[in-house]
């Protein structure tokens, strides 16, 4: 695994991370994970297979799955906790090439297909299934060149298996496998020494049906394709068909070009964007409007709230007082506990655990630490911090516990420590059946299973249980006001303080900070293209907190001055309803972006996207909570009670 990016550039050095981030380029470079190998004229270089990905499917399938050419024995790579819930699958392979050493028409072995491997074939290509292969850790790509874009060269990971077409003056559709690839592989020379390391692992794949003369053995020269007579194929003009005992021949070439990009800098290609400037413009577009709302948003509440904590203080009769109507006459209520409140403290505790893995995470993306050189690395961190999270999840739901009069923390802290883990693990674990009878390679293996259940029980859990016991030992919160003994009766609301018309208003605004880069996101995801622009992800994370808290500070005063009582589970769910203008827009992503035909990849696609709207709906229902819950508190310590 490459080593990750450790110079950052001097832009981060005088101003907050973020900002910059967003305003300036920075150049860095990796730390180190793996050292850079220096390599010498011959040495030579493995090229290793990885998974067959489609985004028709989003079935992944290990590359020997099809009978492709194999060495002599197939060696699998150690993968990671990440990489082997990506389905990856990293294998060794008979290509092998040497060091600043060309070669034309290598043939790798002649297949004959029968009725099975050539049906393997055919589904393939009809699913548009690619080949993914890795060379000193850089992934196999495809140049595309665009002529209407700036760069002009844009990458695809991984080639095709094949391709459909018709031959002249027929309306068949026939499959044509790609059975000739070449390879181009870039470095960058070191100029006091011989030696280079490799920056650049392109391939041009072909369809061509290869000929000979005589009986086929080892020795037999290609017609189609001769290193001695220097012909080349550089073109697909009489493709190779996959049909049932139809004879195919895989050759590859390999080409090697010197370039001026340091190793420091080899995966700034994959990580350009072709749609960069749109990007930059979505992001600012949202950015300045949230910001110009919430600036209008907080100078509204700071107003408003001035005048009236400043009316209350003044007043001195008590028949004023009672003349009054506003935020201030639910006093008595306001802290009175809620109903359910045991599940709303399990739902805080997961919030602040999902809340940390998550700014945790981002501060490692930013810094280098997950670059997508370390592949599976986001998501192994992803659930070593959600279990090491466990300890703060475990404080806060009984410190919330404990303010409601709670005495059985022990159960709080078992519903904590089990309620989200097993809804996501339930679901997680019907889809990989789901993948599993697919024979898929992405089916997660029993051992990896086990692995997470440890995980989860041997060290979630008793961190949870840990912070629980923290948190208990902790004093009682105290409330600013006294809670009555007689619940104070609510008047008739307005039809727009309806709680599930506000609640469904209340989603509207953090879900416009985040949709523009949630498009983004979708596509790394399910269009398997790189993601690595974490500085815009983070300024949109800032947003989000911002919008989740204002949004429901506001809504939350409204509800009070209209003498509803009952903010608890309305502040969690108000930013919370974020989540299902989540789920929308990820049916609409799904119906307007994918190709997605088969009824099991349209399972996994929507179950996959339920667990991520779960998450989000935990976490902005937190931020939402906490930020009513503060708001509340400081005006009702700012007046004075009758």
């Amino acid at each position: 695994m490459e080593g990750h990016r450790f110079q950052v550039g001097w832009v981060f050095s005088v101003f907050p991370l973020c900002f910059f981030l967003f305003f300036f380029p920075a150049h860095c470079f990796y730390l180190p994970g793996v050292a850079p190998e220096d390599l010498q004229k011959g040495d030579p270089l493995y090229v290793k297979v990885n998974k067959l990905t489609s985004t028709k499917t989003q079935l992944p399938f290990s590359y020997y799955s099809l009978p492709y050419c194999q060495p002599e024995r197939i060696v699998d790579n150690a993968e990671n906790l990440g990489e082997v819930l990506r389905g990856d699958r990293i294998e060794n392979s008979p290509y092998e090439f040497k060091m600043r050493e060309p070669r034309m028409c290598n043939i790798v072995c002649r297949k004959v297909l029968d009725k099975k491997t050539a049906k393997a074939f055919k589904e393939k290509i009809d699913d548009e299934y690619r080949v993914n292969m890795i060379l000193d850790n850089l992934p196999l790509v495809v140049p595309v060149r665009r002529f209407n874009q700036e760069n002009g060269v844009v990458y695809q990971h991984g080639f095709h298996v094949g391709l459909k077409g018709r031959y002249a003056g027929s309306k068949e559709e026939k499959q044509f496998i790609n059975n000739h690839l070449t390879f181009t592989v870039k470095y960058h020379k070191d100029p006091h020494a011989d030696s280079a390391r490799i920056v650049g692992f392109e391939v041009k794949p072909f369809s061509i049906k290869h000929e000979y003369k005589g009986e086929w053995n080892e020795k037999t020269r290609l017609t189609t394709c001769d290193p001695q007579a220097k012909r080349a194929v550089t073109s697909s003009e009489s493709p190779q068909e996959v049909e049932e005992t139809r004879e195919i021949i895989f050759t590859y070439d390999v080409e090697l070009q010197e370039s001026d990009v340091k190793w420091a800098y080899r995966w700034d290609t994959y990580l350009l964007m072709a749609d960069d400037q749109i990007h930059w413009f979505s992001i600012v577009n949202s950015l300045m409007i949230v910001l110009f709302l919430s600036g209008m948003v907080a100078m509204i509440m700071l107003r408003t709230l001035y005048r009236d904590i400043s009316k209350y203080n003044q007043l001195e009769i008590q028949e004023e007082a009672q003349e009054e109507t506003g935020w201030k006459l639910v006093h008595g209520d306001v802290f009175r506990a809620p109903a359910n409140s045991d599940m709303l403290c399990v739902y805080v505790g997961t919030g602040v655990q999902f809340f940390g893995m998550i700014l945790v995470t981002m501060i490692f993306a930013l810094l280098g630490f997950l670059s997508p050189s370390n592949r599976g690395g986001l998501m192994t961190a992803m659930l070593l911090l959600w279990v090491f999270m466990g300890l703060f999840a475990g404080y806060s739901s009984v410190r919330l516990y404990k303010l409601f009069k709670g005495t059985e923390w022990k159960k709080i802290t078992l519903k904590t420590a089990f309620m989200f883990p097993a809804t996501v693990f339930s679901i997680f674990f019907a889809l990989n059946a789901l993948i599993w009878g697919q024979k898929s390679s992405g089916a997660v293996p029993f051992g990896t299973m086990i692995a997470l259940v440890l995980l989860w029980f041997g060290i979630s859990v008793p961190l949870v249980f840990i912070g629980s016991h923290i948190g208990f030992q902790k004093p009682t919160v105290q409330d600013p006001v006294k809670t009555s003994k007689i619940p104070r009766q609510i008047p008739e609301q307005a039809w727009y303080m309806n709680p599930t018309f506000s609640i469904l208003i209340g989603g509207i605004l953090p879900f416009g900070a985040v949709f523009i880069e949630l498009f983004f996101i979708l596509t790394s995801i399910w269009l398997h293209q790189f993601y690595y622009i974490f500085g815009f992800l983070f300024i949109v994370f800032v947003i989000l907190i911002v919008t989740c808290a204002e949004i429901t500070i506001v809504l939350c005063y409204f509800q009070l001055c209209s003498e509803d009582y009952r903010w608890w589970w309305r502040s969690y769910l108000t930013s919370g309803s974020s989540a299902l203008y989540l789920f929308l827009y990820a049916a609409f992503y799904f119906f307007t972006k994918l190709d997605i035909t088969k009824p099991v990849s349209g399972v996994l696609y929507f179950g996959y996207m339920l667990i991520v709207s779960y998450s989000f709906f935990v976490l902005t229902g937190t931020i939402g909570f906490y930020a009513c819950f503060r708001f509340t508190r400081l005006i009702y310590s700012s007046v004075k009670i009758e």
